[in-house]
Formats: C-alpha cells, structure tokens, sequence
C-alpha cells in the first residue's frame, strides 16, 4: 500500500513543483537546475560511494560488523537513484542521504526497529576447521595412471 502511494504521490509533487520553479524562474534556468543536480549528485554519489566501499572493506579486514557500512552503501545507492530522477523533490531526498549525519541518523533509527540475532567472523568460529584433538590418520597411497588410449586406429605397422 505505501510503495503504491509513492508512486502516485511522487510524481504529483514533481510535478507541481516543476510547475510552480518553472513558473517563478522561467523554463530554462529550471532544466539548467535539474540538469546541474544531476552532474553535482553524480560527483557526490562517486565520492560517497568510494568512500563507503572503503568503510565496508576496513570493517571486513578488521572482523568488525559490516551493518553499518553496508547500510550506509544502500542508501548512497538510493541517493544515486533519486539524483538521477529529474526533479526537485527526488533531489533534495537524495542529497538528503549524501550527507553522512543524516544516513547515520536513518541507520540508528532503522536499527532501533530491527532485530539482528548474531553476527560471527570467519576466525572466530570456523565449522570446516577442527580443533586440535589430537585425531592423526596414518596412511599409504600410491598413484593410478589411466591407461593409455590411442588417438587412431591401429594400423599394424605401429605397435600402441
């Protein structure tokens, strides 16, 4: 039911306020608007986006828990979105989300709701590897090699 209201309400407000900007500034210094939030959100978005894929990638490499950066990443992600969406409304929403305080404001909040079980790293819990109990398997082998098939057939002048 929400995700219909947005997309009916989102467009109305566009809409209006296209009409409205349009109306108080004139036609081309609104597409010229529009035109200069999308390339300054798209700059935004890459600076973002590279530094928290940086974040993400430090919290794996320190075995920390890789919530945050990884919610910080899904709404640059998101920003991106809405920054490349024409429109006023939709911009101001995604650079909204750009600025660092307001998705760590939207993480707390979301994660004040959630209910996250467990986390674990790889070496701290590790099912495939055994603790040292002492278990040696002694054993012998030796290589078996598939016999030698021929590529042609034998003609009797050669011997396979």
């Amino acid at each position: 039911m929400w995700l219909l209201f947005a997309f009916v309400a989102v467009p109305l407000i566009e809409i209006g306020l296209f009409i409205q900007v349009g109306g108080a500034i004139g036609l081309w210094q609104t597409l010229a608007i529009v035109l200069l939030t999308a390339v300054l959100g798209t700059w935004l978005l890459r600076t973002q986006g590279l530094m928290a894929l940086s974040n993400l990638q430090r919290s794996f490499g320190e075995l920390r828990d890789p919530t945050e950066p990884l919610a910080h990443g899904a709404m640059i992600l998101f920003s991106g979105a809405l920054l490349l969406t024409p429109g006023f409304f939709t911009d101001t929403v995604g650079f909204l989300l750009l600025i660092p305080a307001v998705r760590t404001g939207m993480f707390k909040y979301l994660r004040a709701r959630m209910n996250v079980q467990s986390f674990s790293s790889s070496q701290a819990h590790n099912p495939y590897q055994r603790e040292a109990e002492g278990d040696v398997i002694n054993a012998e082998y030796h290589e078996v090699k598939p016999p030698k098939k021929p590529t042609h057939d034998t003609s009797g002048w050669t011997k396979h």
